[in-house]
């Protein structure tokens, strides 16, 4: 039988705090980087940096619950590292335009006038199907009527149509009236 371990034992480092920092932000950044990069747009409302947290969090859990750390202190830190990255991110993703187009990439125009952009939809792996069941899922049969179909950064694929004759003539008497919005 195994001697229940000190306080010192459960609640102190036994790894340098700083290692575990270091450990800690090289494996959340290598992930996120490879997430990003590699990872298919259908993870739907969550966010790549959430669902890394999430996956990270659980993992530096059982390893501080399972006792491959040798204290609690050592999963404690290395869960606030994760976390704080994760929120290090989403804030910088709200303050600055460019950081928001890294964390979450960007729209891609997969229709254009009625006609689909094929090197997008390839790069995207959306397929025609997947495509016009969108479009079916918005009430459209074909592509004409859309002006624009773009994949969002979530994965969602969203639709603009084009405008019916009565919009385009609101849109014209907007346009020529003084102080209309």
């Amino acid at each position: 039988m195994t001697p229940m371990p000190s306080f010192v034992e459960l609640f102190g480092f036994s790894i340098h705090p700083a290692e575990i920092l270091l450990r800690g932000t090289a494996i959340y950044w290598f992930l996120f980087l490879l997430f990003r990069f590699v990872l298919r747009r259908d993870t739907g409302s969550m966010a790549i940096s959430d669902i890394l947290l999430v996956v990270l969090v659980a993992d530096a859990a059982q390893n501080a619950m399972a006792g491959d750390y040798k204290s609690i202190a050592d999963g404690c830190l290395l869960i606030a590292t994760l976390g704080a990255w994760n929120l290090v991110l989403d804030w910088s993703a709200y303050r600055f335009a460019p950081m928001r187009r890294f964390v979450e990439g960007a729209p891609v125009q997969l229709v254009r006038d009625g006609r689909p952009i094929k090197r997008n939809m390839r790069r995207e792996m959306v397929t025609m199907e997947d495509l016009m069941s969108t479009l079916r899922e918005h009430g459209l049969d074909s592509l004409a009527p859309v002006r624009s179909a773009c994949m969002e950064p979530d994965g969602e694929i969203s639709i603009i149509k084009q405008p019916t004759a009565p919009e385009e003539e609101d849109a014209k008497k907007a346009k020529k009236t003084p102080g209309a919005a």
